[in-house]
C-alpha cells in the first residue's frame, strides 16, 4: 500500500536490468509501479505462453522477486528453476505458480496481485498489457523477423520494431500510474526487446509523452549484439524517439568509469562493447546528462550498481518534487 505523501515512481522495462534497479529503489520511501513487458517468447515463459495461452510470466516473476520482502529461502524457492529430464526441465517454480494462479483467478493481472500479497511486494507490478503480444522487427534489408527471442539472432541490423495484434489494450492502472507519476524511469534493458515493447503498447507510450513527470533514461552499460551493435548513448535515445514520434526524456544516466580490460575482452566474444556517451549529440537532443561510476561486476557480468543508481534517482526525484512544490 502507498504511504501518504510518498513520491510516485513509474519504471518501464524488462529483462535482467529492471529487477537489479528495483532492488535498490525499494529501500527508499517511494511508491513504485513497475510496468513490465509481455513480449517474451523464449524459454519457460514462451512454453507456458504457448501451452496455456497466457502472457509470459518470466519478467513479471523476476520483478516480483526483486520487490518482495520475504525470507531469502522463500524468494529462492520462487526463483528455483528445475533441472530434470522431463517436461519440468527449464521451468522456474515462480512461472508455474503464476500460471496456476492465472488459471485459478481467470486473469493474469489478478494472479500478479495475489502473488504480490503472498510475497509482500513493495510496490505495484503491472504487465504492459493483460494479454500476450508478439514483437516483430523490420530489418534494414526489408525482411521481418517475428518473436522477441529470435530478433537478436537474425544477423541483421534493426530498422524498427512493432507489435501485433493490432488491438492491444493497456491496463487502466498503468495509465493512471503514469499520469500520477513524479518520476518516470525508462530502462535499463535491451533497447528493442525489453524497453520499446512497453512504449509501443497503444496509449502507454502516448501517456509517457504527455506526462509532466521528470523522465530519466538509464542507458545500458554495453551494446548488445543483434540489437545495438555500435550504438552510442545518443543512438539509443534517438531509436526510442524514432519509434515514439515525440522527444520526451529530460535526463540520461550514463556510466563514466572505464570498463576493466578483462571484462571488455569477455564481452568482445559476444560482440558487445561499452556504450560511449557522446555528449555533444546528447546535448543536441536536449537532455541533461548525469554521469557516474554506476557499474559493478557480478558473476563475471557487468551490471548497474543498484545502490548507486537508486541513490542518484532518489536525489533526482527529491529535486523534482522540491521544484514542483516551490513552483
Amino acid at each position: 500500500m502507498r504511504e501518504l505523501g510518498q513520491p510516485r515512481i513509474v519504471i518501464i522495462g524488462g529483462g535482467t536490468g529492471l529487477p537489479v534497479l528495483l532492488r535498490g529503489l525499494k529501500q527508499y520511501p517511494v511508491d513504485i509501479t513497475a510496468i513490465v513487458t509481455v513480449a517474451d517468447d523464449g524459454g519457460s515463459s514462451g512454453r507456458l505462453r504457448d501451452d496455456l495461452q497466457i502472457p509470459p510470466p518470466g519478467d513479471i516473476r523476476n520483478v516480483l522477486a526483486a520487490l518482495s520482502d520475504v525470507e531469502p529461502l522463500v524468494e529462492e524457492m520462487f526463483q528455483h528453476r528445475f533441472k530434470t529430464s522431463n517436461e519440468l526441465s527449464g521451468h522456474s517454480l515462480g512461472n508455474l505458480i503464476l500460471a496456476a494462479m492465472t488459471s485459478i483467478t481467470g486473469n493474469f493481472v489478478h494472479a500478479i496481485q495475489e502473488m504480490s500479497k503472498v510475497l509482500n511486494v513493495r510496490g505495484k507490478v503491472l504487465p504492459a498489457a493483460n494479454q500476450s503480444v508478439v514483437l516483430h522487427a523490420e530489418m534494414e534489408d526489408g525482411t521481418v523477423v517475428s518473436g522477441e527471442s529470435k530478433i537478436p539472432y537474425s544477423g541483421k541490423r534493426i530498422k524498427k520494431v512493432f507489435l501485433t495484434p493490432e488491438v492491444i489494450t493497456p491496463l487502466p492502472e498503468s495509465i493512471q500510474a503514469i499520469r500520477q507519476a513524479d518520476l518516470i524511469i525508462i530502462g535499463p534493458g535491451s533497447l528493442y526487446t525489453s524497453i520499446l515493447p512497453n512504449l509501443l503498447v497503444p496509449r502507454l507510450g502516448e501517456e509517457v509523452c504527455r506526462s509532466h513527470a521528470k523522465k530519466v533514461y538509464i542507458c545500458n552499460l554495453m551494446t548488445q549484439a543483434g540489437e545495438t551493435h555500435g550504438y552510442t548513448a545518443s543512438d539509443h535515445v534517438k531509436a526510442i524517439y524514432d519509434h515514439m514520434a515525440c522527444a520526451f526524456m529530460d535526463t540520461i544516466l550514463v556510466n563514466d568509469k572505464e570498463i576493466p580490460e578483462d571484462i571488455q575482452l569477455r564481452y568482445n566474444e559476444e560482440l558487445a562493447d561499452p556504450v560511449h556517451y557522446d555528449l555533444e549529440r546528447i546535448f543536441e537532443l536536449g537532455l541533461e546528462v548525469v554521469h557516474a561510476d554506476i557499474a559493478i561486476q557480478e558473476n563475471g557480468a557487468l551490471r548497474h550498481d543498484p545502490k548507486k543508481v537508486a541513490k542518484i534517482l532518489y536525489n533526482l526525484l527529491l529535486s523534482e518534487t522540491k521544484r514542483r512544490y516551490e513552483a
